[in-house]
């Protein structure tokens, strides 16, 4: 597929779809809701609120946008959302807005600016998804819910309510937001301070002159449910944050103070050099950052692409000291010369008129110093890998099991033709999956499994010197042996472009298909539009602001054809991922340790590929897409409209939930469907051939499906605990014609023995890097220890290893699809009747019975004893020091008011429980509290990521027992303003409006999947918190904290000297995944920090004992 995320490494590869993975969900930053009236609504004068007239926006975009430039010469661009306002949304009168400004005087607090706390997404299966292992990403988006259609989750209704909770505190389009994008990043480095530039962006967070406060601005955001991050990018440094509207003004002013006068304390340094050791160190076990950090080593001497972008303890504390280095005062030197006003570009968002924001715009970031020099330049670097050291082949040992081949080359810089966009054209072609293309030969060939071709937009991607395009395949077995095939197939394809030359109508169906998006958009979470247009204020020109990142303005071959021409064999540089090199690679890259070796492309084949080679007769442009929809009326209802889905069908055999949207009013429509079968559950075995079989099923659906998929249609299948889901969403014209094929395939479902070996063989390697992942692994244990009759992946990987046969998958398919209750959700631009004839659909094509006893789609969860119980492992991944820690306490079957009692309670939590772990103690960069819902049984936990090379993970532990002994101190005295604060923001957060279709959606199907039904939950949660006081929040936190406290620990542990490994191997020189052998966990026990707890050294053996809960929903 064509790789155009800004937010995703090309350097990736794919996993399949598997159940049970114990994977975090995404951690994003809770707090987005609007609070208060915009200044002087209701006296809006003429011209308040009018926006620039040049700047193009989307006739579905209601903001209003206005392009100003300050004095000191920072650009900003002004967005009101001011007219996205409805009567559902009316903000306080002015008398509460004043009766809560006396409630709510502040108090300064520290936060942080990686928001890794909240509600958790409780579940893990891992997607065949490219972005899989685009990991340690400076950005932290942490696997984030980009609305991935190839991820698929564990322990399901843990993880659907956490990730509707995730939701619901995260659904930002009525907040405020604002991010600033400096001109300058790690090419700016020192040659003597590696990370310097990275490190200043942790360092601005902690206190200024006028907020003194150490993190005091995280603070501020936490009360008023709000978040903060920054990113450290090549050329671009970007900050931003969202908050509540009434408190954006104070926002932005404390947060304008980081590019005015940031304290930066020497006390400090330190510290957050710990910080960003921490981040570094978990960022090493990335297949993606190594890959990266090795190709920019092979730039020219001199060239920034050559330097150390992260930084870590040893370039930022330990050499600067034995060289007489002065960080600190070097830290300084570099805020000063870099951080000024005219290098700046700022976007702010809120419900204000523009001449408001304006105002406040010019009030505050005038202050911004200018230092009235040249911005930092590196066009002059020109060709960085025009060296012998590119055009090789370099076989690489990966730390996950992968075979991935890269071609990549390196052309002359291509932003300024964003307006023709050649590289969207090329990788469009490149990465198409359907008949004709590279993959579709490749699959018949049993080569590949994935490809992903073009250019990801990052800086490291696409900078000032250069533009990278790379097609990345994932090859199986067999494809590795033939890898240098491969290539010549790649290779015949780009010739055959270079010989068609560019072809107008494939150029004008990318444009449509990219028109069609933009016209009839929908909103995106402000925090996340106003990050992407500062830095497309960097980019384009002023009325291209909005569009220069997705549309095609202008045809023009000449550029087309001139970057075609440069992707010739001759200038390709080969990356070769295997576990396979391993014993042959003995060089290793300085700051990842990655092993390595490299070679000349082989002589037959460079012979080859200098000569005028035939083309593919297989290999040719895709036809027409049938799939681009053409209307886009909207429906007239005909039915009642509702608030709420109705269930518009039902029999014995399934039923349907119906909802027609009647207030995004878009052309878009959005299908789910549970298929569920109680043969899933039944042995680890029936799990892998589920897991087979949906892998198998989205294989065959590859080629016919990818023109839907290119046409802003989207499916996603996940091989879910309880049963097959299959999710559909796009424009709703053609979105039946989809969905048919999906069922069609899944009726006639088919393979061959040779696709059955290949999709086994990957599966094997998906269980194991999800095994090998601490936090992974941390989570799968806890989950086998709390639901009762879950089957470990351990459990799936061994039974795997030990085989499987054709025959069985076939009886498999043949026994689900045989019984099924079939449950959907139909919502959007379809009427009642469309809605009914999906599961008509279904019910005819498949021909299933109905089930005989109905099918629990939740496990039940042990009775933990009143003890602290400890389950200690070790990590699987062998020389890999990051351990991870996480202290759960059960509080057991409970009610929607004691919910929001635990979520309250973590809100409460979430910045003193940073302060003290990561800030104060600096035991890792990752340091969260989490709401925690498994199978219907709450309970809250505290996670830390860290390193054995630092810390015990029992030390760790005891920590995370002092700051809760101190917390329980802390909401004692807490006083009835601050306690009233946050029960108003949480009640806001709760009733923030949806910013577009699929967050009503994904709320409604996390009530349908579970067979809860409750869609009015947040209006009742609402209600529930109205009723909550001080003395209820502090009774609840210390019944858990009491003598019959039921709390359990899990460490997966890590290579290091504080867990007694005198002698630690380098993570790229043990390579477990050379042997693919993975027998048992190995557990640890107990040491003398932790004598008053029960040691768990068998799993099954001991949650025998236990009482198992009943079945349990929170529905009152």
């Amino acid at each position: 597929m064509p790789g155009r995320n800004k937010t995703t490494s090309n350097y990736s590869c794919p996993e399949l779809a598997v159940g049970q993975q114990a994977g975090e969900g995404s951690r994003d930053a809770r707090g987005r809701s609007p609070l208060g009236e915009e200044e002087g609504r209701g006296h809006i004068g003429p011209g308040a609120n009018v926006g620039d007239s040049d700047i193009v926006k989307s006739p579905s975009d209601p903001k209003q946008y206005r392009y100003i430039k300050l004095q000191n010469g920072l650009s900003a661009l002004l967005v009101s959302d001011l007219n996205c306002l409805d009567g559902a949304s009316a903000a306080l009168s002015s008398e509460e807005e004043e009766e809560e400004d006396d409630d709510n005087s502040e108090s300064e607090e520290e936060g942080d600016e990686d928001d890794d706390s909240g509600a958790e997404i409780e579940d893990g299966r891992e997607g065949f998804d490219d972005e899989d292992c685009d990991e340690g990403d400076e950005s932290e988006d942490d696997d984030g819910e980009n609305e991935d259609f190839n991820d698929a989750d564990d322990s399901e209704l843990e993880e659907l309510a956490e990730k509707e909770e995730t939701r619901k505190r995260g659904c930002t389009e009525k907040q405020s937001a604002a991010a600033l994008c400096i001109a300058v990043g790690s090419f700016s480095d020192p040659e003597d301070l590696p990370g310097l530039a990275h490190f200043l962006e942790h360092m601005v967070f902690m206190g200024s002159l006028k907020y003194p406060d150490e993190n005091g601005f995280d603070a501020f955001l936490k009360k008023h449910g709000g978040s903060g991050n920054a990113s450290t990018d090549c050329e671009r440094t970007v900050f931003q944050f969202d908050v509540q509207r009434k408190y954006f003004k104070e926002a932005l002013d404390r947060w304008a103070q980081f590019f005015i006068h940031p304290l930066m304390i020497r006390d400090a340094i330190d510290r957050e050099v710990e910080a960003v050791d921490s981040e570094y160190q978990l960022a090493k076990p990335s297949d993606a950052n190594r890959k990266e950090m090795l190709f920019g080593s092979l730039a020219r001497p001199g060239h920034p692409m050559k330097k150390f972008f992260w930084g870590n303890a040893d370039t930022l504390k330990h050499e600067p000291k034995m060289n007489n280095i002065d960080t600190y005062a070097r830290l300084r030197d570099f805020w000063q010369r870099h951080y000024s006003a005219q290098y700046m570009t700022l976007v702010v968002q809120s419900k204000e008129t523009l001449d408001t924001l304006e105002k406040w715009v010019t009030e505050i970031f005038s202050e911004i110093p200018n230092n009235g020099l040249p911005k930092p330049s590196f066009g002059h670097l020109s060709q960085p890998f025009d060296t012998p050291e590119f055009h090789k082949l370099y076989r690489v040992v990966p730390i996950r099991k992968v075979h991935l081949l890269s071609i990549t080359w390196a052309l002359p810089p291509q932003e300024e033709y964003y307006r023709v966009k050649p590289l969207h054209y090329i990788s469009w072609l490149v990465g198409h999956e359907g008949k004709g293309s590279v993959l579709s030969f490749l699959r018949k060939k049993f080569w590949a499994l994935a490809l992903y071709g073009g250019n990801a937009e990052t800086g490291f991607e696409q900078n000032a010197t250069y533009s990278i395009f790379s097609i990345s395949v994932t090859l199986t077995d067999e494809g590795y042996k033939h890898f240098y095939e491969v290539a010549h197939v790649v290779f015949q394809y780009v010739k055959m472009l270079q010989k068609r030359g560019p072809d107008k109508r494939i150029w004008e169906e990318i444009q449509k298909i990219e028109a069609n998006e933009f016209h009839y958009q929908e909103q995106t979470d402000p925090v996340d539009y106003v990050e992407s247009l500062c830095e497309n204020m960097q980019l384009f020109q002023k009325e291209d602001f909005l569009t220069g990142d997705q549309l095609l303005f202008e045809y023009k071959p000449e550029i087309i054809a001139d970057a075609l021409n440069q992707l010739s064999p001759q200038r390709a540089n080969l990356i070769l991922l295997s576990a396979a090199n391993e014993g042959q690679c003995h060089l290793k890259e300085r700051w990842f340790g990655t092993q390595y070796s490299v070679e000349d492309i082989d002589k037959c084949w460079s012979d080859l590929w200098d000569s005028d080679f035939e083309l593919n007769q297989d290999l040719h442009l895709p036809e027409e897409n049938k799939y681009i929809a053409t209307d886009f009326a909207l429906k007239v209802a005909d039915c009642p409209e509702t608030e709420y889905p109705v269930k518009t069908l039902s029999t014995q055999q399934g039923c349907l939930w119906y909802k027609k949207d009647d207030k995004f009013k878009i052309p878009k429509g959005y299908v789910r469907f549970h298929l569920i079968s109680p043969l899933i559950q039944q042995s680890a075995e029936n799990i892998v051939l589920f897991d087979t079989f949906v892998n198998i099923l989205s294989h065959n659906l590859g080629e016919p499906a990818y023109e839907a998929d290119v046409a802003q249609l989207e499916y996603k299948l996940v091989a879910g605990e309880h049963g097959l889901v299959i999710q559909v969403k796009g424009f709703n014209h053609k979105l039946p014609l989809l969905f048919q094929l999906i069922i069609d395939y899944l009726s006639d479902f088919s393979f061959t023995p040779a696709v059955f070996e290949m999709i086994t063989e990957q599966l094997k390697k998906t269980y194991f890097n999800i095994l090998i992942k601490p936090e992974t692994l941390a989570k799968d244990v806890r989950l086998l220890i709390l639901e009762h009759g879950r089957w470990s992946m351990i459990d799936k990987y061994q039974t795997l290893m030990n085989g499987l046969s054709v025959e069985s998958l076939s009886s498999f398919v043949k026994a689900f699809k045989s019984q099924l209750f079939v449950e959907g959700l139909v919502q959007g631009n379809f009427t009642s009747r469309e809605a009914n004839d999906f599961l008509n659909y279904v019910v005819q094509k498949l021909q299933f019975a109905p089930l005989v006893h109905p099918c629990p789609v939740q496990f039940r969860v042990v009775d933990l004893p009143s003890t602290h119980l400890l389950c200690k492992v070790k990590t699987l991944n062998k020389g890999d020091a990051n351990s991870e820690v996480t202290v759960y306490y059960q509080s057991g079957a409970r009610s929607l008011r004691e919910y929001t009692l635990m979520e309250l309670t973590v809100m409460h939590m979430e910045e003193p429980c940073f302060d003290f772990l990561r800030t104060k103690q600096t035991l890792g960069y990752h340091v969260y509290p989490t709401c925690r819902n498994t199978s219907g049984i709450l309970g809250f936990s505290i996670t830390v990521a860290t390193q054995a090379t630092k810390y015990n993970s029992e030390l760790v532990d005891k920590k995370i027992e002092e700051f809760l002994a101190c917390f329980e101190e802390k909401i004692k005295h807490l006083t009835e303003d601050a306690f009233n604060t946050q029960v108003t923001a949480l009640i806001n957060l709760k009733g923030c409006e949806d910013s577009h279709l699929g967050e009503e959606v994904d709320r409604n199907w996390n009530e349908v999947v579970t067979q809860q039904y409750l869609f009015d939950r947040l209006a009742r949660e609402i209600e529930a918190l109205k009723s909550v006081t001080q003395s209820d929040l502090v009774t609840w936190f210390q019944a858990h904290r009491s003598g019959k406290k039921k709390v359990l620990s899990v460490h997966v542990v890590g290579y290091g000297k504080h867990e007694g490994d005198s002698e630690v191997p380098a993570v790229s020189e043990v390579q477990s995944s050379s042997s693919g052998e993975i027998p048992h966990l190995i557990f640890l026990p107990a040491s003398s920090l932790m004598t008053d707890v029960t040691s768990i050294k068998d799993i099954k053996a001991y949650t025998s004992t236990l009482n198992v809960l009943p079945y349990h929903k929170i529905l009152k």
